[in-house]
């Protein structure tokens, strides 16, 4: 059973490595997991999550706050859970700092804030570890569908810098450098007030911290199952969807 405690020191202390440019790559690589995992526990536990308030620094009560608030919102997107893991493959995405710069170049280029190109990034592929096609025939670490993909991409729909600069023409395109545009814009992205909602809040984070993109860099891939979340770690490969529970028979969860 986790505790208040204990995940407020996690909190702290993997937010204070995320934030500090002198951490070690492999110490923040563990910060941004550790975070993750966090949030996820916090998320769907709204009790925990005001005792872990009161215990972590006032100046992480907003920071703890935008992230559980975020978190939330994605998982109400997801009213029926499955019984199978995707037909996905996880890979090790490009640098953080190489994904960075193609958000700034869009940025420079479309108008479209670099933060919210990452939060999209994020939330669609984890920053582009998933290789796979949506439900919805979405492709890329950007998650387009062929139709939207001929409209707006140029170049390679799986090349992040391809993805990302097609994402900022699209969002532009759709209004959000327009005064009171950015909702409407991102909407367009995800028909669901929840995913404009959670993709506002970790955008908005970025902003207020630019390190934050570091942390989220380094979050994981789970998926939400009737069995609880599973881990998919990178090396993960599956033409088929494959029975979460027999999964995790084999690969037991830490």
């Amino acid at each position: 059973m986790r505790t208040a405690e204990g995940l407020a020191d996690q909190i702290v202390a993997a937010e204070r490595a995320i934030a500090d440019p002198a951490t070690p790559p492999e110490v923040l690589a563990a910060a941004g997991h550790h975070q993750q995992l966090a949030y996820r526990v916090l998320g769907a536990r709204p009790e925990l999550e005001r005792k872990v308030l009161r215990a972590v620094p006032d100046r992480l009560v907003p920071v703890v706050t935008a992230n559980v608030a975020a978190r939330r919102e994605f998982r109400s997107m997801h009213q029926t859970l499955s019984a199978t893991l995707p037909a996905w493959r996880i890979v090790r995405p490009a640098p953080a700092e190489e994904l960075k710069a193609y958000y700034q170049a869009a940025e420079r280029r479309f108008g479209v804030d670099w933060e919210y190109l990452a939060a999209i990034n994020l939330v669609e592929t984890g920053m582009g570890r998933i290789r796979g096609t949506s439900v919805a025939g979405a492709q890329g670490p950007m998650q387009f569908i062929p139709t939207t993909w001929a409209r707006w991409g140029r170049g390679d729909v799986n090349s992040p810098r391809d993805a990302i600069m097609a994402a900022g023409r699209y969002l532009a395109a759709s209004g959000f450098t327009r005064p009171g545009g950015r909702p409407g814009a991102i909407y367009s992205y995800n028909n669901h007030p929840a995913y404009v909602r959670g993709v506002t809040l970790l955008a908005q984070r970025m902003e207020r911290d630019p390190r934050a993109f570091f942390g989220y860099y380094h979050w994981q891939i789970y998926y939400l199952t009737r069995q609880g979340d599973v881990l998919l770690p990178e090396g993960y490969r599956a033409t088929k969807p494959i029975p979460a529970r027999r999964w995790l028979a084999q690969h037991p969860q830490r």
